[in-house]
């Protein structure tokens, strides 16, 4: 295959992860300012294709001494929570951090039953893209002055029975009942001087989507009352409207952005 037909083929979200990793290291080493890091990381989510995404990370030296982005592409799954419960081992059966960390994130698969230790140290088990083993799966915690965060996509249960001893095992916010289908998580264990929190997070892929989605929707809204007669308090009431959402959604864009680089950041302090 060439490498003008290469550049055409269609980019997939972890493409797309990966070369976000690559401009957030970028970021945190002084390569790129941060008006420079937005611009490129919002071209990453909009880009379609590998030819795209190849320019973004060019100039950088993660991005020069190895391809951003895979040309084998794995075999496409039907979609839905009955394609990610694959049975099996799982690909990680703990994890432990003893004044250091661990991370369990991306493409893997979640064991029925998933034991972690820490000491002075942290993890963090992210389950969004994960496979799972079963549809009921366990992690059990135990940290000493240690903690351990738990992300799940939304519309997955999650059940807390930890018991936290000058520690507390967080419970994620009430979000509406569990999707058809999904895994049930059940947290466990005991914290001493520490604390477990779980936390319900879309992909930064299914963000961007959303995020487009909304502009979109926007720019319609905006086509049809060019279309319609109004008054002139009428037409600065939908424009004041417009503005105010889009004040809302770029704040609450800045806030994700300066908590994706605060843990990007931690996990480098860590060692992840």
């Amino acid at each position: 295959m060439t490498d003008d037909a290469r550049a055409e083929l269609r980019a997939s979200d972890a493409d797309r992860d990966r070369v976000a990793e690559v401009l957030r290291d970028a970021l945190a080493e002084g390569r790129l300012d941060m008006g420079e890091f937005e611009e490129r990381l919002e071209a990453v989510y909009r880009a379609r294709t590998y030819g795209e995404l190849a320019p973004l990370t060019r100039d950088l030296p993660a991005g020069a001494s190895a391809a951003p982005v895979s040309f084998v592409k794995e075999p496409a799954s039907e979609g839905g929570w009955a394609s990610r419960i694959v049975g099996g081992e799982g690909s990680s059966s703990g994890g432990v951090a003893i004044l250091s960390g661990f991370e369990r994130k991306g493409r893997w698969t979640m064991p029925k039953r998933f034991n972690c230790f820490t000491f002075m140290g942290g993890g963090e088990i992210d389950l969004r893209e994960a496979d799972f083993a079963d549809r009921e799966v366990e992690i059990n915690v135990v940290a000493v002055m240690g903690g351990v965060q738990v992300i799940v996509p939304p519309g997955v249960e999650v059940v807390v029975r930890g018991i936290g001893i000058m520690g507390a095992f967080e419970h994620p916010r009430a979000d509406g009942p569990p999707e058809p289908g999904a895994p049930r998580v059940v947290i466990g264990g005991f914290a001493f001087w520490g604390g477990v929190g779980v936390a319900r997070k879309v992909t930064r892929a299914e963000r961007q989507r959303l995020k487009e989605q909304r502009r979109q929707e926007r720019l319609e809204r905006r086509e049809v009352r060019r279309e319609l007669p109004r008054s002139s308090r009428e037409e600065r009431r939908e424009a004041h409207r417009d503005r105010h959402e889009e004040l809302r959604e770029r704040r609450e864009e800045l806030r994700e952005r300066r908590e994706e680089l605060r843990e990007h950041r931690e996990e480098r302090r860590r060692g992840l």
